[in-house]
């Protein structure tokens, strides 16, 4: 998955050109103007993502000790600006762009029209997607700052430190202010499902420790030693958190419980007041296709019969033949000799593993690619307490300056959910040839404007990766790993189902129930990691039809390459055309495509 699935970075010099005032860049057009004024505003409205960026430099210096506002207020602002937006975008004259320049420009106000669709809802917010909750297990301060401040807020002076205690501050004002969202959906009956309030309930009381405990006022006590600072920073920071963060925390928790006393167990938004249009925007907005969920939900099932046929025939060479394809995957999954012990030695060697697997596919990746990504990337565990409601697996990008590699996380809350042959695939899928790969060519390609590369798109984005699976089997992953093999046939077929499972939810009103069954039915899941998987759902509708939906994209663009351009057809120059532009809408690709085939 990206931001966590979104990939933000860049190089140094791509830092020093979007800090560089306006007099110093060259040929600015009206276009160019344009998307620097879009892009200082979402800085200003997004301090953190400013910082993700390394961008919370010069006149914007402010915004290293500043969290973005969360207010009701602040919502109804950012829905005029995206219209604002809309309209100074709508009035470019397309004539006078080059043909690149037609493609950020309808990138851009794609995103801009998209994220108007969601926000005439006057509920919700936004984690991996659009979301129906200002907060869940996968959404919320309480969730993603302490995250933030301990391994994005750089601390190198005393400067960054007293910034570090003022978005402290600002953390319990996000909390106060999502609670108070909180409350005002749930009087429009906007009230997470029961199973959801309790692992946020579960999460958020992880998160309610002592000061001596809390994780932000260790990191900041530690990295404030380790440079050298006053020895009283530990104890402001306690202060803080005594004060005002556990105090708006006890508010939120206290809210979530109200908001529990009357949740229904109805797993889709199917249930909410206005869910029924909800969904299909949220559906858009992350497949980027105007596909309808009868349409998402046939595709997902005629996908899922043809892999099942190729897992059938591998799994009956390692000698797996009695049973359904689920079946015999869960049988292969409780093989102890593709398990590791479940302790932390074991949890360390399977991150090792992920390790050693990202190492060897770099090697491979020259032979198919033009350009490789200049920088470095890694596998980390998830923080244990986020586990509870964390995805599976997903990446986040190196930092602008270069100074954080790109990192794949992977959950290992419960260690059997992650045989050998379920990593090495999500690996490839997050890491390289995956969501690293082409987030880092993004980054590092000097012709995209900077709003472009800071911008997502899951259709594009989860469809690359599930094609980068495929792509690693290809270039010979798994020429002496049979299993490993079943291991990527699977997760494509995983990724078929949640197109099923997905509209199952919030289209045909299955249950929590039926969906987590059918996912151990089907390809063998774990209950735990299934449950898992169907609890993201619930609370980001259609993200996760994005994946297979995306990779059909690559694939026939490719098909179609091969078709026209026969012993022409070169993999590398394939490669370069559906990575030059970043991520994109899928019809946008499909238009990219047909355009590089036609001059081939």
């Amino acid at each position: 998955m990206t931001t966590r699935r979104s990939f933000m970075g860049g190089t140094a010099a791509t830092v020093a050109l979007a800090a560089a005032p306006r007099a110093a860049m060259a040929a600015e057009t009206p276009l160019t103007a344009l998307f620097a004024d879009l892009l200082q505003a979402q800085l200003r409205r997004n301090p953190e993502g400013a910082t993700n960026l390394g961008l919370d430099t010069g006149a914007d210096a402010d915004l290293r000790a500043r969290l973005s506002d969360q207010s009701i207020a602040a919502m109804a602002t950012n829905r005029a600006a995206t219209l604002a937006e809309i309209k100074r975008l709508e009035a470019i004259d397309t004539a006078t762009l080059s043909a690149d320049e037609k493609i950020d420009l309808a990138c851009v106000l794609y995103t801009r029209r998209s994220a108007a669709r969601v926000q005439a809802f006057s509920f919700g917010g936004t984690a991996y997607g659009p979301t129906p909750y200002v907060v869940s297990q996968q959404s919320g301060a309480y969730q993603s700052v302490p995250d933030f401040l301990d391994t994005k807020h750089k601390i190198d002076g005393a400067g960054d430190a007293d910034a570090y205690l003022r978005r402290l501050t600002a953390f319990a004002g996000q909390l106060d202010a999502q609670t108070e969202r909180m409350r005002r959906d749930a009087g429009a009956r906007v009230v997470p499902p029961d199973f959801i309030l309790d692992l946020t309930l579960e999460q958020m009381g992880k998160l309610r420790v002592p000061a001596a405990d809390a994780l932000v006022v260790q990191s900041l006590a530690r990295r404030a030693a380790a440079k050298g600072l006053a020895a009283d920073y530990g104890a402001k920071a306690g202060r803080i958190w005594d004060t005002a963060v556990l105090p708006a925390l006890d508010r939120q928790i206290a809210q979530a419980k109200v908001m529990r006393a009357t949740a229904t167990h109805d797993a889709g938004i199917w249930k909410i007041p206005e869910g029924a249009a909800f969904y299909p925007a949220a559906l858009q907005s992350t497949t980027t296709t105007s596909l309808s969920p009868e349409e998402v939900h046939r595709f997902g099932l005629e996908q899922a019969t043809a892999l099942n046929a190729r897992l059938d025939t591998e799994l009956k060479k390692l000698g797996y033949s009695k049973g359904s394809v689920g079946a015999r995957m869960a049988a292969l999954g409780r093989e102890p000799k593709y398990l590791y012990p479940d302790s932390d030695a074991g949890r360390a060697q399977a991150i090792a593993y992920c390790n050693e697997r990202l190492a060897a596919i770099r090697g491979k990746l020259p032979a198919v690619f033009e350009r490789m990504p200049p920088y470095a990337f890694e596998v980390r565990r998830v923080p244990p307490q986020t586990e509870a409601g964390a995805a599976g697996a997903f990446a986040q990008p190196p930092s602008l300056d270069g100074s954080r590699p790109g990192l794949v996380y992977f959950n290992l809350r419960d260690i059997n959910d992650w045989p050998t042959f379920a990593l090495a695939t999500t690996t490839y899928h997050e890491g390289l040839p995956g969501h690293q790969m082409e987030g880092g060519l993004a980054l590092s390609n000097t012709r995209l404007p900077l709003i472009r590369k800071i911008g997502g798109f899951s259709g594009y984005g989860e469809g690359w990766a599930l094609y980068a699976e495929q792509l690693a089997d290809e270039i010979g992953m798994y020429a002496d790993d049979p299993v490993g093999r079943c291991g990527y046939l699977v997760a494509q077929l995983f990724r078929a189902n949640r197109c099923v499972v997905d509209t199952g939810l919030h289209h045909y009103r299955w249950s929590r129930e039926k969906a987590v069954q059918y996912f151990v039915d089907q390809q063998g899941d774990p209950v735990s990691d299934a449950s898992r998987e169907i609890d993201r759902y619930c609370v980001n509708p259609g993200q996760a039809a994005s994946y297979k939906l995306g990779h059909s994209t690559f694939v026939a663009i490719r098909d179609k390459a091969k078709a026209r351009q026969g012993a022409r057809f070169d993999l590398k120059a394939y490669h370069a055309a559906v990575l030059r532009y970043g991520r994109v809408p899928l019809d946008v690709l499909t238009q990219i495509g047909d355009e590089w085939i036609a001059r081939g």
